[in-house]
């Protein structure tokens, strides 16, 4: 086949894949030879070739037969010496199928001798082959070793984002893809991601795992976009077995970088590749993140790590009191101070670690039990940033609105059941949230007294117990007010 013919066929090609599949797949294909119904292509890569054979080989070849030309296969060759303009040694022109690694498509894929590695070397310049690749760059990047699935304290607030995770780490086949854990600072995201990584690495050491965030992915992009290595950026982040991308959320507004992970992220899931996402909040509520990345990123299992609850908290600080002891195995804790601990610092468990950390630096220094007095000392400046500001007014404001009902129908005298269940919802929130006293809160109540607050208090705390409606609609508001 002459270049005009091939030319034309190209066209072809453009007008049924699209400029984009066009672009990147089918432009670079340097059409060798036609022999003996085999079609041969130079191409810069393995992953290329891989690519193109099990994706538009049938469809190559349609177009081939109509215009003519008798193939019935297609083969792939990658030069040795140059990722780009490859140099074919003619005596492997004829490979047979069973060598080729591609047993079951009508292509074959003859490799070249230097690895990928190698390729990304030449390109770069740089002839020294102890320069590590790319992707062997990224994939040094440590994993924190503190940051395994034994590690990992469970309650009801991650519960189900810990299941996911684990099942990810399990390896096997993909059942949901991608996963994407978000939640707020501090829950667990990170570390669900380093666990999931080394069990993945634990259970398959060969296995190609690349963690990154997006930061990372987006410098990749731009640094591949100003030297021109775009080709070698697509190998580096198509030719993984598992994707992670930590803080999606910061790719968003970034355009050209959400295009290339949008295609990064179809050619994965094409091949059955498991990727793995977090973010600070769900992919719809992403501002300036593009809709169909959003689409892409809800079309596996979304899950949400939930604000820690007390239990949780208290378990956290439990665990990590039982590895500060191999360190002070001398220093004893009073009790009351980490239920301290877990009920006043409630937002972040970073700071709950860190003030603990601190807690035990501190009493080794000056050689004392780590009791109330102590705690109170050392964490003041923790402990008086993390004092609750939610007043009565807020909580009014938000069950109100929960309930849509007026605000005035919650601090005024009209008992019916409406208004009624709501008010006692509201004084119950404020009793939890608030360091107001019964009177206290009875008064900015429209003035009730402080037995009818007390009453309502213990009313939903029954409720809560015998009605899952109310237990949920509490959990709702709390979250709501604490987020």
């Amino acid at each position: 086949m002459n270049d005009e013919k091939w030319g034309q066929l190209r066209n072809r090609l453009l007008k049924t894949v699209g400029k984009n599949n066009y672009t990147t797949w089918i432009e670079p294909l340097e059409l060798q030879q036609v022999t003996a119904g085999v079609a041969t292509f130079h191409v810069p890569t393995n992953f290329m070739g891989n690519y193109v054979s099990q994706n538009f080989s049938d469809l190559i070849l349609h177009e081939f037969n109509i215009s003519g030309e008798i193939v019935q296969r297609l083969a792939f060759k990658v030069a040795a010496n140059s990722p780009m303009r490859p140099v074919v040694d003619s005596a492997k022109a004829s490979v047979d199928k069973t060598q080729s690694g591609f047993s079951e498509a009508a292509a074959t894929f003859v490799p070249a001798q230097k690895s990928e590695a190698s390729h990304a070397v030449t390109e770069s310049g740089n002839g020294s082959a102890d320069k590590a690749s790319p992707l062997e760059e990224l994939q040094a990047a440590p994993l924190d070793p503190r940051f395994t699935f034994e590690t990992f304290v469970v309650g009801k607030p991650n519960e189900l984002a810990h299941a996911a995770a684990r099942r990810v780490g399990e390896g096997g086949p993909v059942t949901f893809n991608p996963l994407v854990l978000y939640g707020g600072v501090g829950l667990g995201k990170t570390h669900l991601m380093h666990a999931i990584a080394w069990e993945l690495k634990d259970k398959n050491p060969h296995l190609n795992v690349l963690y990154l965030s997006a930061e990372q992915f987006m410098y990749r992009f731009v640094q591949a976009l100003r030297e021109r290595k775009m080709m070698d950026f697509k190998h580096l982040f198509r030719s993984v077995d598992v994707l992670m991308v930590d803080d999606v959320q910061f790719i968003a507004g970034k355009d050209s970088t959400q295009e290339e992970f949008f295609h990064t992220f179809n050619a994965l899931v094409d091949q059955n590749k498991q990727i793995i996402i977090s973010a600070d909040r769900a992919p719809g509520e992403i501002k300036d993140l593009e809709d169909r990345v959003k689409s892409r990123l809800q079309c596996g299992l979304v899950v949400d790590l939930h604000p820690t609850d007390y239990e949780l908290r208290l378990g956290i600080l439990q665990t990590k009191v039982q590895h500060q002891r191999a360190t002070y195995p001398e220093l004893k804790i009073a009790d009351g101070v980490l239920e301290l601990l877990a009920h006043r610092i409630s937002t972040n468990v970073r700071v709950l670690e860190g003030a603990l950390t601190r807690l035990f630096a501190f009493a080794s220094l000056v050689g004392r039990e780590i009791d109330m007095e102590l705690t109170q000392d050392c964490l003041a400046d923790v402990l008086r940033a993390s004092e609750r500001k939610i007043t009565v007014e807020e909580i009014q404001r938000k069950v109100s609105e929960y309930y849509n009902i007026r605000m005035s129908d919650i601090i005024g005298p009209k008992r019916l059941r409406s208004y009624a269940r709501p008010r006692q919802v509201a004084m119950y929130l404020s009793k939890q949230l608030t360091s107001r006293s019964l009177p206290e809160i009875g008064r900015r109540f429209g003035g009730r007294d402080h037995t009818t607050v007390m009453h309502g208090v213990k009313r939903i705390e029954e409720l809560r117990t015998i009605d899952g409606q109310i237990a949920e609609d509490v959990e709702m508001l709390r979250r709501s007010l604490e987020a």
